[in-house]
């Protein structure tokens, strides 16, 4: 194959690519430009300050630098998505010698509302529940500014995938 018909070929690939929506190397499609992530707010039996921000960061920056949607603080955007930190709880993970605590369970629930101006059977309202777990000789202040950086990356990665990656 000659150099021309190669580029011929990745210029007819992105052309087809770009059709009908945008794709990127992360699997996400994106049919629009804007987006609103709101603030997540928390309504938990337990509030940590730390949580909600940084929740909040981790969400929008796992959509902004997987997409090229631009954030907009506007009820007219192509797309929304409001959460909500509905429980926050420390439990026992596991014990030993039966009277000594081995782990203890950091558990986050964030009920997401993601909605799709584009195409509204795209639109959806669901629970996410992560934990992580810390040893039992810790207390959750020391633990908890991991835990939180932990959990919220995964729920970032979890709902950008229900909302975007539509495998």
């Amino acid at each position: 194959m000659t150099l021309k018909n190669k580029w011929l070929a990745v210029v007819f690939g992105c052309m087809a690519f770009s059709a009908c929506h945008i794709y990127s190397f992360t699997g996400a499609s994106v049919e629009g430009k804007t987006i609103n992530i709101s603030y997540i707010e928390n309504t938990a039996r337990i509030v940590t300050p730390a949580l909600s921000n940084t929740l909040t960061e981790k969400v929008r920056n796992k959509v902004l630098n997987q997409t090229s949607l631009s954030q907009v603080n506007s009820d007219k955007t192509d797309y929304t998505l409001k959460g909500t930190v509905t429980s926050y709880d420390v439990s026992i993970a596991s014990v030993q010698n039966l009277n000594a605590v081995a782990k203890n369970r950091l558990t986050i629930v964030v009920e997401f509302v993601f909605t799709n101006n584009i195409n509204n059977k795209n639109s959806f309202t669901r629970s996410y529940t992560k934990f992580g777990d810390f040893p039992g000789d810790e207390t959750l202040q020391q633990a908890e500014e991991i835990l939180i950086e932990q959990i919220s990356k995964e729920i970032a990665d979890v709902i950008f995938n229900d909302a975007f990656v539509n495998w």
